[in-house]
């Protein structure tokens, strides 16, 4: 059923759809492509145990796929149908957030500075103020918290709808989803010191999928649309107002909320490993005394 209300809209006009060639989108990317590719260069000179080629890599698909979620047609047709604007939000939150953590760009890109801007920088990381926000931020549980509040709080039909209705809306809900998601990321990915901090990720991750795939639900089988402005366009695409919002809900619910279990069976195996490798490290300490 949903393949055929899919195929119900013109590829070639869809793909035809304008690029997205927003000053504040556009530029912010090419600085921080510029930055990191300096950065990088500098790393593999000077320091070249600091990164590693696959957070390289990881950052590069990350940066691709916020080119396809906020440049590529998917940015004018996600202005057009609810269910292509919930693809973008998910290319945000799920794909592009952890490719750019697992890349690092923070310390990448400080080495692409001038050395006495890389001192005022640090300088300014290391204050106290600074470090304590970022400290609470970046606290997995108030990572959690904030992400999961984000983006319940963003789908109340008043807020989406002005976000469709405001291009300063709509920039503030990409910027509230993909900044909650990588503090997210970074807490799960970089704030473990130990076994147990592993464990509750894997809970954070589980959890997550479980909280937005319930929203997807929600979505899914609800009796009216919940939002006015996609109803009035989705018509032009030849979608109902329902078929619109039920693919958006079933994308959110069926590979959106997979993306966080996924992680999170990852995360797991990874966790099995270093314990594995403690455990084996342990053993040879107490045969060798």
């Amino acid at each position: 059923m949903m393949l055929s209300m899919v195929s119900t809209l013109s590829w070639r006009d869809a793909v035809a759809q304008p690029w997205a060639w927003e000053p504040g989108i556009v530029g912010p990317l090419a600085v921080g492509a510029l930055l990191y590719a300096r950065g990088s260069r500098r790393l593999r000179a000077t320091d070249a145990a600091a990164i590693g080629p696959w957070n390289g890599r990881a950052f590069w698909a990350g940066w691709l796929t916020l080119v396809v979620a906020l440049v590529s047609p998917v940015h004018p047709l996600s202005e057009q149908l609810f269910w292509v604007h919930m693809v973008q939000h998910e290319l945000l939150m799920t794909l592009a957030a952890p490719l750019l953590v697992v890349g690092r760009p923070l310390v990448v890109c400080l080495r692409a500075l001038p050395s006495r801007n890389q001192d005022s920088f640090e300088r300014l990381w290391h204050s106290t103020a600074i470090r304590r926000g970022w400290d609470t931020l970046t606290r997995p549980l108030d990572a959690w918290l904030l992400h999961g509040a984000i983006i319940w709080i963003w789908h109340a039909p008043a807020l989406f709808d002005a976000a469709l209705r405001s291009d300063a809306v709509h920039a503030l809900q990409h910027i509230a989803f993909l900044g909650t998601a990588l503090l997210f990321w970074e807490a799960l990915l970089y704030r473990r010191s130990h076994a147990a901090a592993a464990g509750m990720g894997i809970v954070y991750l589980f959890t997550t999928g479980v909280h937005t795939g319930a929203l997807g639900a929600l979505m899914t089988f609800a009796h009216a649309p919940w939002y006015p402005t996609y109803a009035q366009r989705a018509a032009a695409w030849g979608f109902s107002p329902m078929q619109d919002q039920q693919l958006a809900g079933l994308i959110m619910w069926v590979p959106g909320s997979v993306a966080y279990l996924v992680a999170a069976l990852s995360l797991a195996a990874r966790w099995l490993r270093e314990s594995d490798a403690i455990a084996d490290a342990a053993g040879t300490g107490v045969v060798a005394t």
